[in-house]
């Protein structure tokens, strides 16, 4: 189990591989990807049950991406988690490599669990390896990755819904509220407040969290372990292309990739937060900006 403080360079070093892998394959998703590189940090490396050497371990905890545009995020933390080797990353997007811009079930690389391509499908796919799970009396939990974008299609209100009928507590929903999309920001295409309480009036335990903070999303997944008889999401308040200062907050760097000299300021920067971080910067065992959970069982 490890500190807050490993953690954040968890997600550092992950960010610092999303840049280099899109750089290289000179397409894909920075925004996003950067902006969840805490989560994913927290998931594999002190939230979830899995085990890189066994991924098909029938006990093991599944992350579902839903958004699954974000994929470099998910690439570079396996590879971190040691699910294969780092220099594959560099095969992103590319001819006949597994790692493509969407993650695929049937590629060759371990510890994908779902294929993803139209937004809105993956939480159906959750729902549905939730039910199986509390059919079969498992243990195991499933984590659903949703962005905030993707909650202007329908099917997923249609799979929340589902999930509260059967009360699915080993179902988690993590979303991305990182206020942008494709076209813009999420105001202008789609208006979602309030979202919270839409969830709430879903019959879900609500959680909202600092998606940037390690110890807010620890406390976040503990608040959605701790309830029971109904499904936990957790509203992610994250930062897009959290880490490198000329992309943070600009929707126009969703789909858009670094050039050369723009990778190298942004590696410039990671590098320098490595440095601050190693040095006792951060947040670390001091980060207490907490969750809170909203109509659920749990404060």
């Amino acid at each position: 189990m490890k500190g807050l403080r490993e953690l954040e360079l968890k997600a550092n070093a992950i960010r610092q591989d999303v840049v280099k892998m899109l750089v290289e394959a000179k397409s894909g998703h920075p925004a996003g990807s950067l902006g969840m590189a805490d989560v994913f940090a927290a998931l594999y490396f002190k939230v979830m049950r899995h085990d890189p050497k066994n991924p098909g371990w029938a006990e093991r905890d599944r992350l579902v991406l839903s958004n699954g545009h974000i994929c470099p995020v998910l690439y570079a933390s396996l590879a971190e988690a040691g699910y294969f080797p780092k220099d594959r990353l560099m095969s992103l997007r590319k001819l006949g490599s597994p790692l493509q811009g969407h993650p695929h079930r049937s590629s060759s690389m371990p510890g994908i669990e779902n294929s993803s391509g139209p937004l809105g499908q993956g939480i159906s796919q959750a729902v549905g390896m939730a039910l199986v799970g509390k059919r079969e009396a498992t243990s195991w939990r499933v984590y659903a990755l949703l962005g905030d974008g993707e909650l202007n299609e329908g099917q997923v209100w249609e799979a929340f819904l589902l999930a509260a009928k059967y009360k699915l507590d080993n179902l988690v929903a993590i979303i991305d509220r990182n206020n942008i999309q494709i076209d813009g920001t999420t105001d202008d295409v789609l208006p979602l407040e309030p979202l919270a309480d839409k969830f709430s009036s879903f019959g879900w335990n609500v959680i909202v969290i600092d998606g940037n903070n390690m110890n807010a999303i620890l406390h976040g997944c503990d608040l959605a372990r701790s309830c029971a008889d109904k499904p936990s999401v957790i509203i992610a308040k994250t930062i897009p292309g959290k880490g490198v200062s000329f992309m943070e907050k600009k929707f126009g760097w969703h789909g858009k990739t670094p050039g050369k000299d723009e990778a190298a300021l942004a590696l410039k920067e990671l590098e320098e937060e490595r440095k601050r971080l190693e040095a006792g910067g951060g947040d670390g065992d001091e980060g207490r900006h907490a969750g809170r959970s909203i109509g659920g069982d749990t404060e």
